[in-house]
Order: C-alpha cells, then sequence, then structure tokens
C-alpha cells in the first residue's frame, strides 16, 4: 500500500462520495474506484458498503481510517521535522467556549511570552468539534470540558470547574428553590454540542427534571445579555459571570442537591508525537490556577 491509496480513502471518507473525491482529487472516478479495491484486495475486508447510491464505513472501514489519518499525519510531521528546522511549525491548540471566555487566552499570552518565536494557531468551538478536529489532525491540543467519546485521544484532567444557574435580578423572587418549578422557566441554553449543554441535560435527566428551551445560543456573552434582558434563565460557568454577578446584572439561585461540577480536560491524539514546545504548553495548563 501507498500513501496514495490512504489520501484517496481519506478523501472518499471525508466526502462521503467517489465522486466528489475524484472531483477534490482532480483525477477520474474510476481511479478512485480502482483505489479503493485494491485497499479491500489487500487487507481482505469490505471498506464501503454500497447503498443505492450512499456509501457507508464498515468497522473495518472506520478502523482503517484512524490508520490512515495517523500515517498521512506521520508523513507531515516528518516532513516537517527534516525540511523545516529553520521554519517553527505553529502549535494548532483549540479550547472550547467556557474555556476560552475565562482562562484561554491568558494561558496563550503566557505561552507567547515564554516562546516569542513560536508560531500558534488557535481556536475556539464546541466540544464535538474540537474533538474532530483532533482526530483528523488539524489540532495538536485542545482544552475541554466535554464529554470525549473516542478511544483514540486522550484526556488529562487540568482543572475544575462548575456551572451555576443565572438569572435577570427581578425573576428571582419568583423562583422556589424547587427543583420542580425549574420546568416551569425558559432556559437560554448553549448548542448542541457543547460540554456545557451535555453536561446540564444529563443532570437535568438523573434528577428526573424537565426544562423548556427558549433558545440556544454559541456564545456565552449573548447568553447573559439575553438573561440579564429576563427573556429566560440559563446555566453557566462560574467563571465567566464573576464580573457581572459583582455589578448586579445577573444573579444567581441554587436548588437544594442539584450540581453541575466538570473538570477541564487537556486532550491530545494518543498517538501524537509531543514536541518540546508542545509539552511546554501541556505543564503550562496542568500548573495554572
Amino acid at each position: 500500500m501507498t500513501l496514495r491509496h490512504f489520501q484517496f480513502f481519506i478523501c472518499v471518507c471525508d466526502t462521503n462520495s467517489m465522486t466528489k473525491a475524484a472531483q477534490q482529487l482532480h483525477i477520474s472516478q474510476p481511479s478512485i474506484s480502482q483505489t479503493i479495491k485494491e485497499l479491500e484486495s489487500f487487507y481482505d475486508v469490505l471498506l464501503f458498503e454500497r447503498l443505492g447510491k450512499k456509501l457507508f464505513l464498515t468497522p473495518a472501514g472506520h478502523e482503517l481510517l484512524h490508520y490512515a489519518r495517523h500515517i498521512i499525519s506521520l508523513t507531515a510531521q516528518t516532513e516537517t521535522a527534516l525540511r523545516g528546522f529553520a521554519i517553527a511549525s505553529p502549535l494548532r491548540l483549540g479550547a472550547t467556549l467556557s474555556i476560552g471566555e475565562s482562562i484561554f487566552i491568558d494561558i496563550l499570552s503566557s505561552l507567547k511570552k515564554a516562546l516569542p518565536e513560536q508560531q500558534i494557531f488557535s481556536q475556539i468551538n464546541n466540544t464535538a468539534t474540537l474533538e474532530s478536529c483532533l482526530l483528523k489532525d488539524q489540532l495538536d491540543m485542545a482544552l475541554v470540558e466535554g464529554e470525549i467519546k473516542s478511544e483514540y485521544l486522550t484526556a488529562i484532567p487540568f482543572m475544575s470547574d462548575e456551572l451555576i444557574f443565572i438569572a435577570a435580578p427581578g425573576r428571582l423572587p419568583r423562583l422556589s428553590c424547587a427543583g420542580d418549578e425549574l420546568s416551569l422557566q425558559p432556559f437560554i441554553l448553549r448548542e448542541r454540542g457543547s460540554g456545557t449543554r451535555t453536561l446540564f441535560a444529563r443532570t437535568m435527566e438523573k434528577h428526573h427534571l424537565s426544562f423548556q428551551t427558549a433558545g440556544e445560543y454559541n456564545s456565552s456573552e449573548s447568553i447573559k445579555q439575553a438573561v440579564s434582558a429576563d427573556m429566560g434563565i440559563s446555566i453557566i460557568s462560574r467563571r465567566l459571570v464573576q464580573r457581572e454577578l459583582a455589578a448586579g446584572s445577573l444573579s444567581t439561585f441554587a436548588i437544594p442537591g442539584l450540581e453541575f461540577k466538570r473538570t477541564f480536560r487537556l486532550v491530545h491524539h494518543r498517538n501524537k508525537y509531543i514536541s518540546k514546545n508542545l509539552r511546554y504548553f501541556m505543564e503550562l495548563c496542568l500548573n495554572w490556577h
């Protein structure tokens, strides 16, 4: 098998179409089909189920995809290491929204001061998206608060966090401390796929409590503004509302027995080569307070 086989296979998986993969690679569709057949023949497995005009990865296909991505990633890292001594490879770092709006920028700032020549690429997104980027080798490491599902990723705890209920000050007198009253309140929540949303939904389900969704925002700042305008209540990291609570533009309340605690984790692919500067970033996070 050659790198070409793996590159073509990955492209078919990413586009979910041999025709689209051929267009993207600027080759003929029969060449793509032949390459996939060669892979299946070589490994003596079926990589795709062809149902009508749609392709579906088989379990063997899913397994090969992880190895193929890793092989292509190692090839790119080899080229970078051997050809790019004079040009520092960028550290590609990600963080979820809660972490990104609380500690991520400060960590990056400290990293830049310690390693001024190091190029840094960063992005903030939800847990599901960051996990996908790590698996596709589009990020080197990510700081997440949500659950990591892939067995190919390593997660290292580095900081604890707590979600709290927030409301407009005028709404608090209308709220009792009874959990069942939450079902009557409109909630402004993070989008599906975020660690905050997942923790909230699972904890509510665990306590047999329902809730009404009045809005879904992928911005903590927008959530705070909506709650401050009394459009509903929400749940958010305590780290993100310290200023608003102190200023009185937002208030918090608690429901006895209902806690939303979580751990921030540093995540990378289990086969990732940890360079000296990437190791420094890890230590920076693990010692952050």
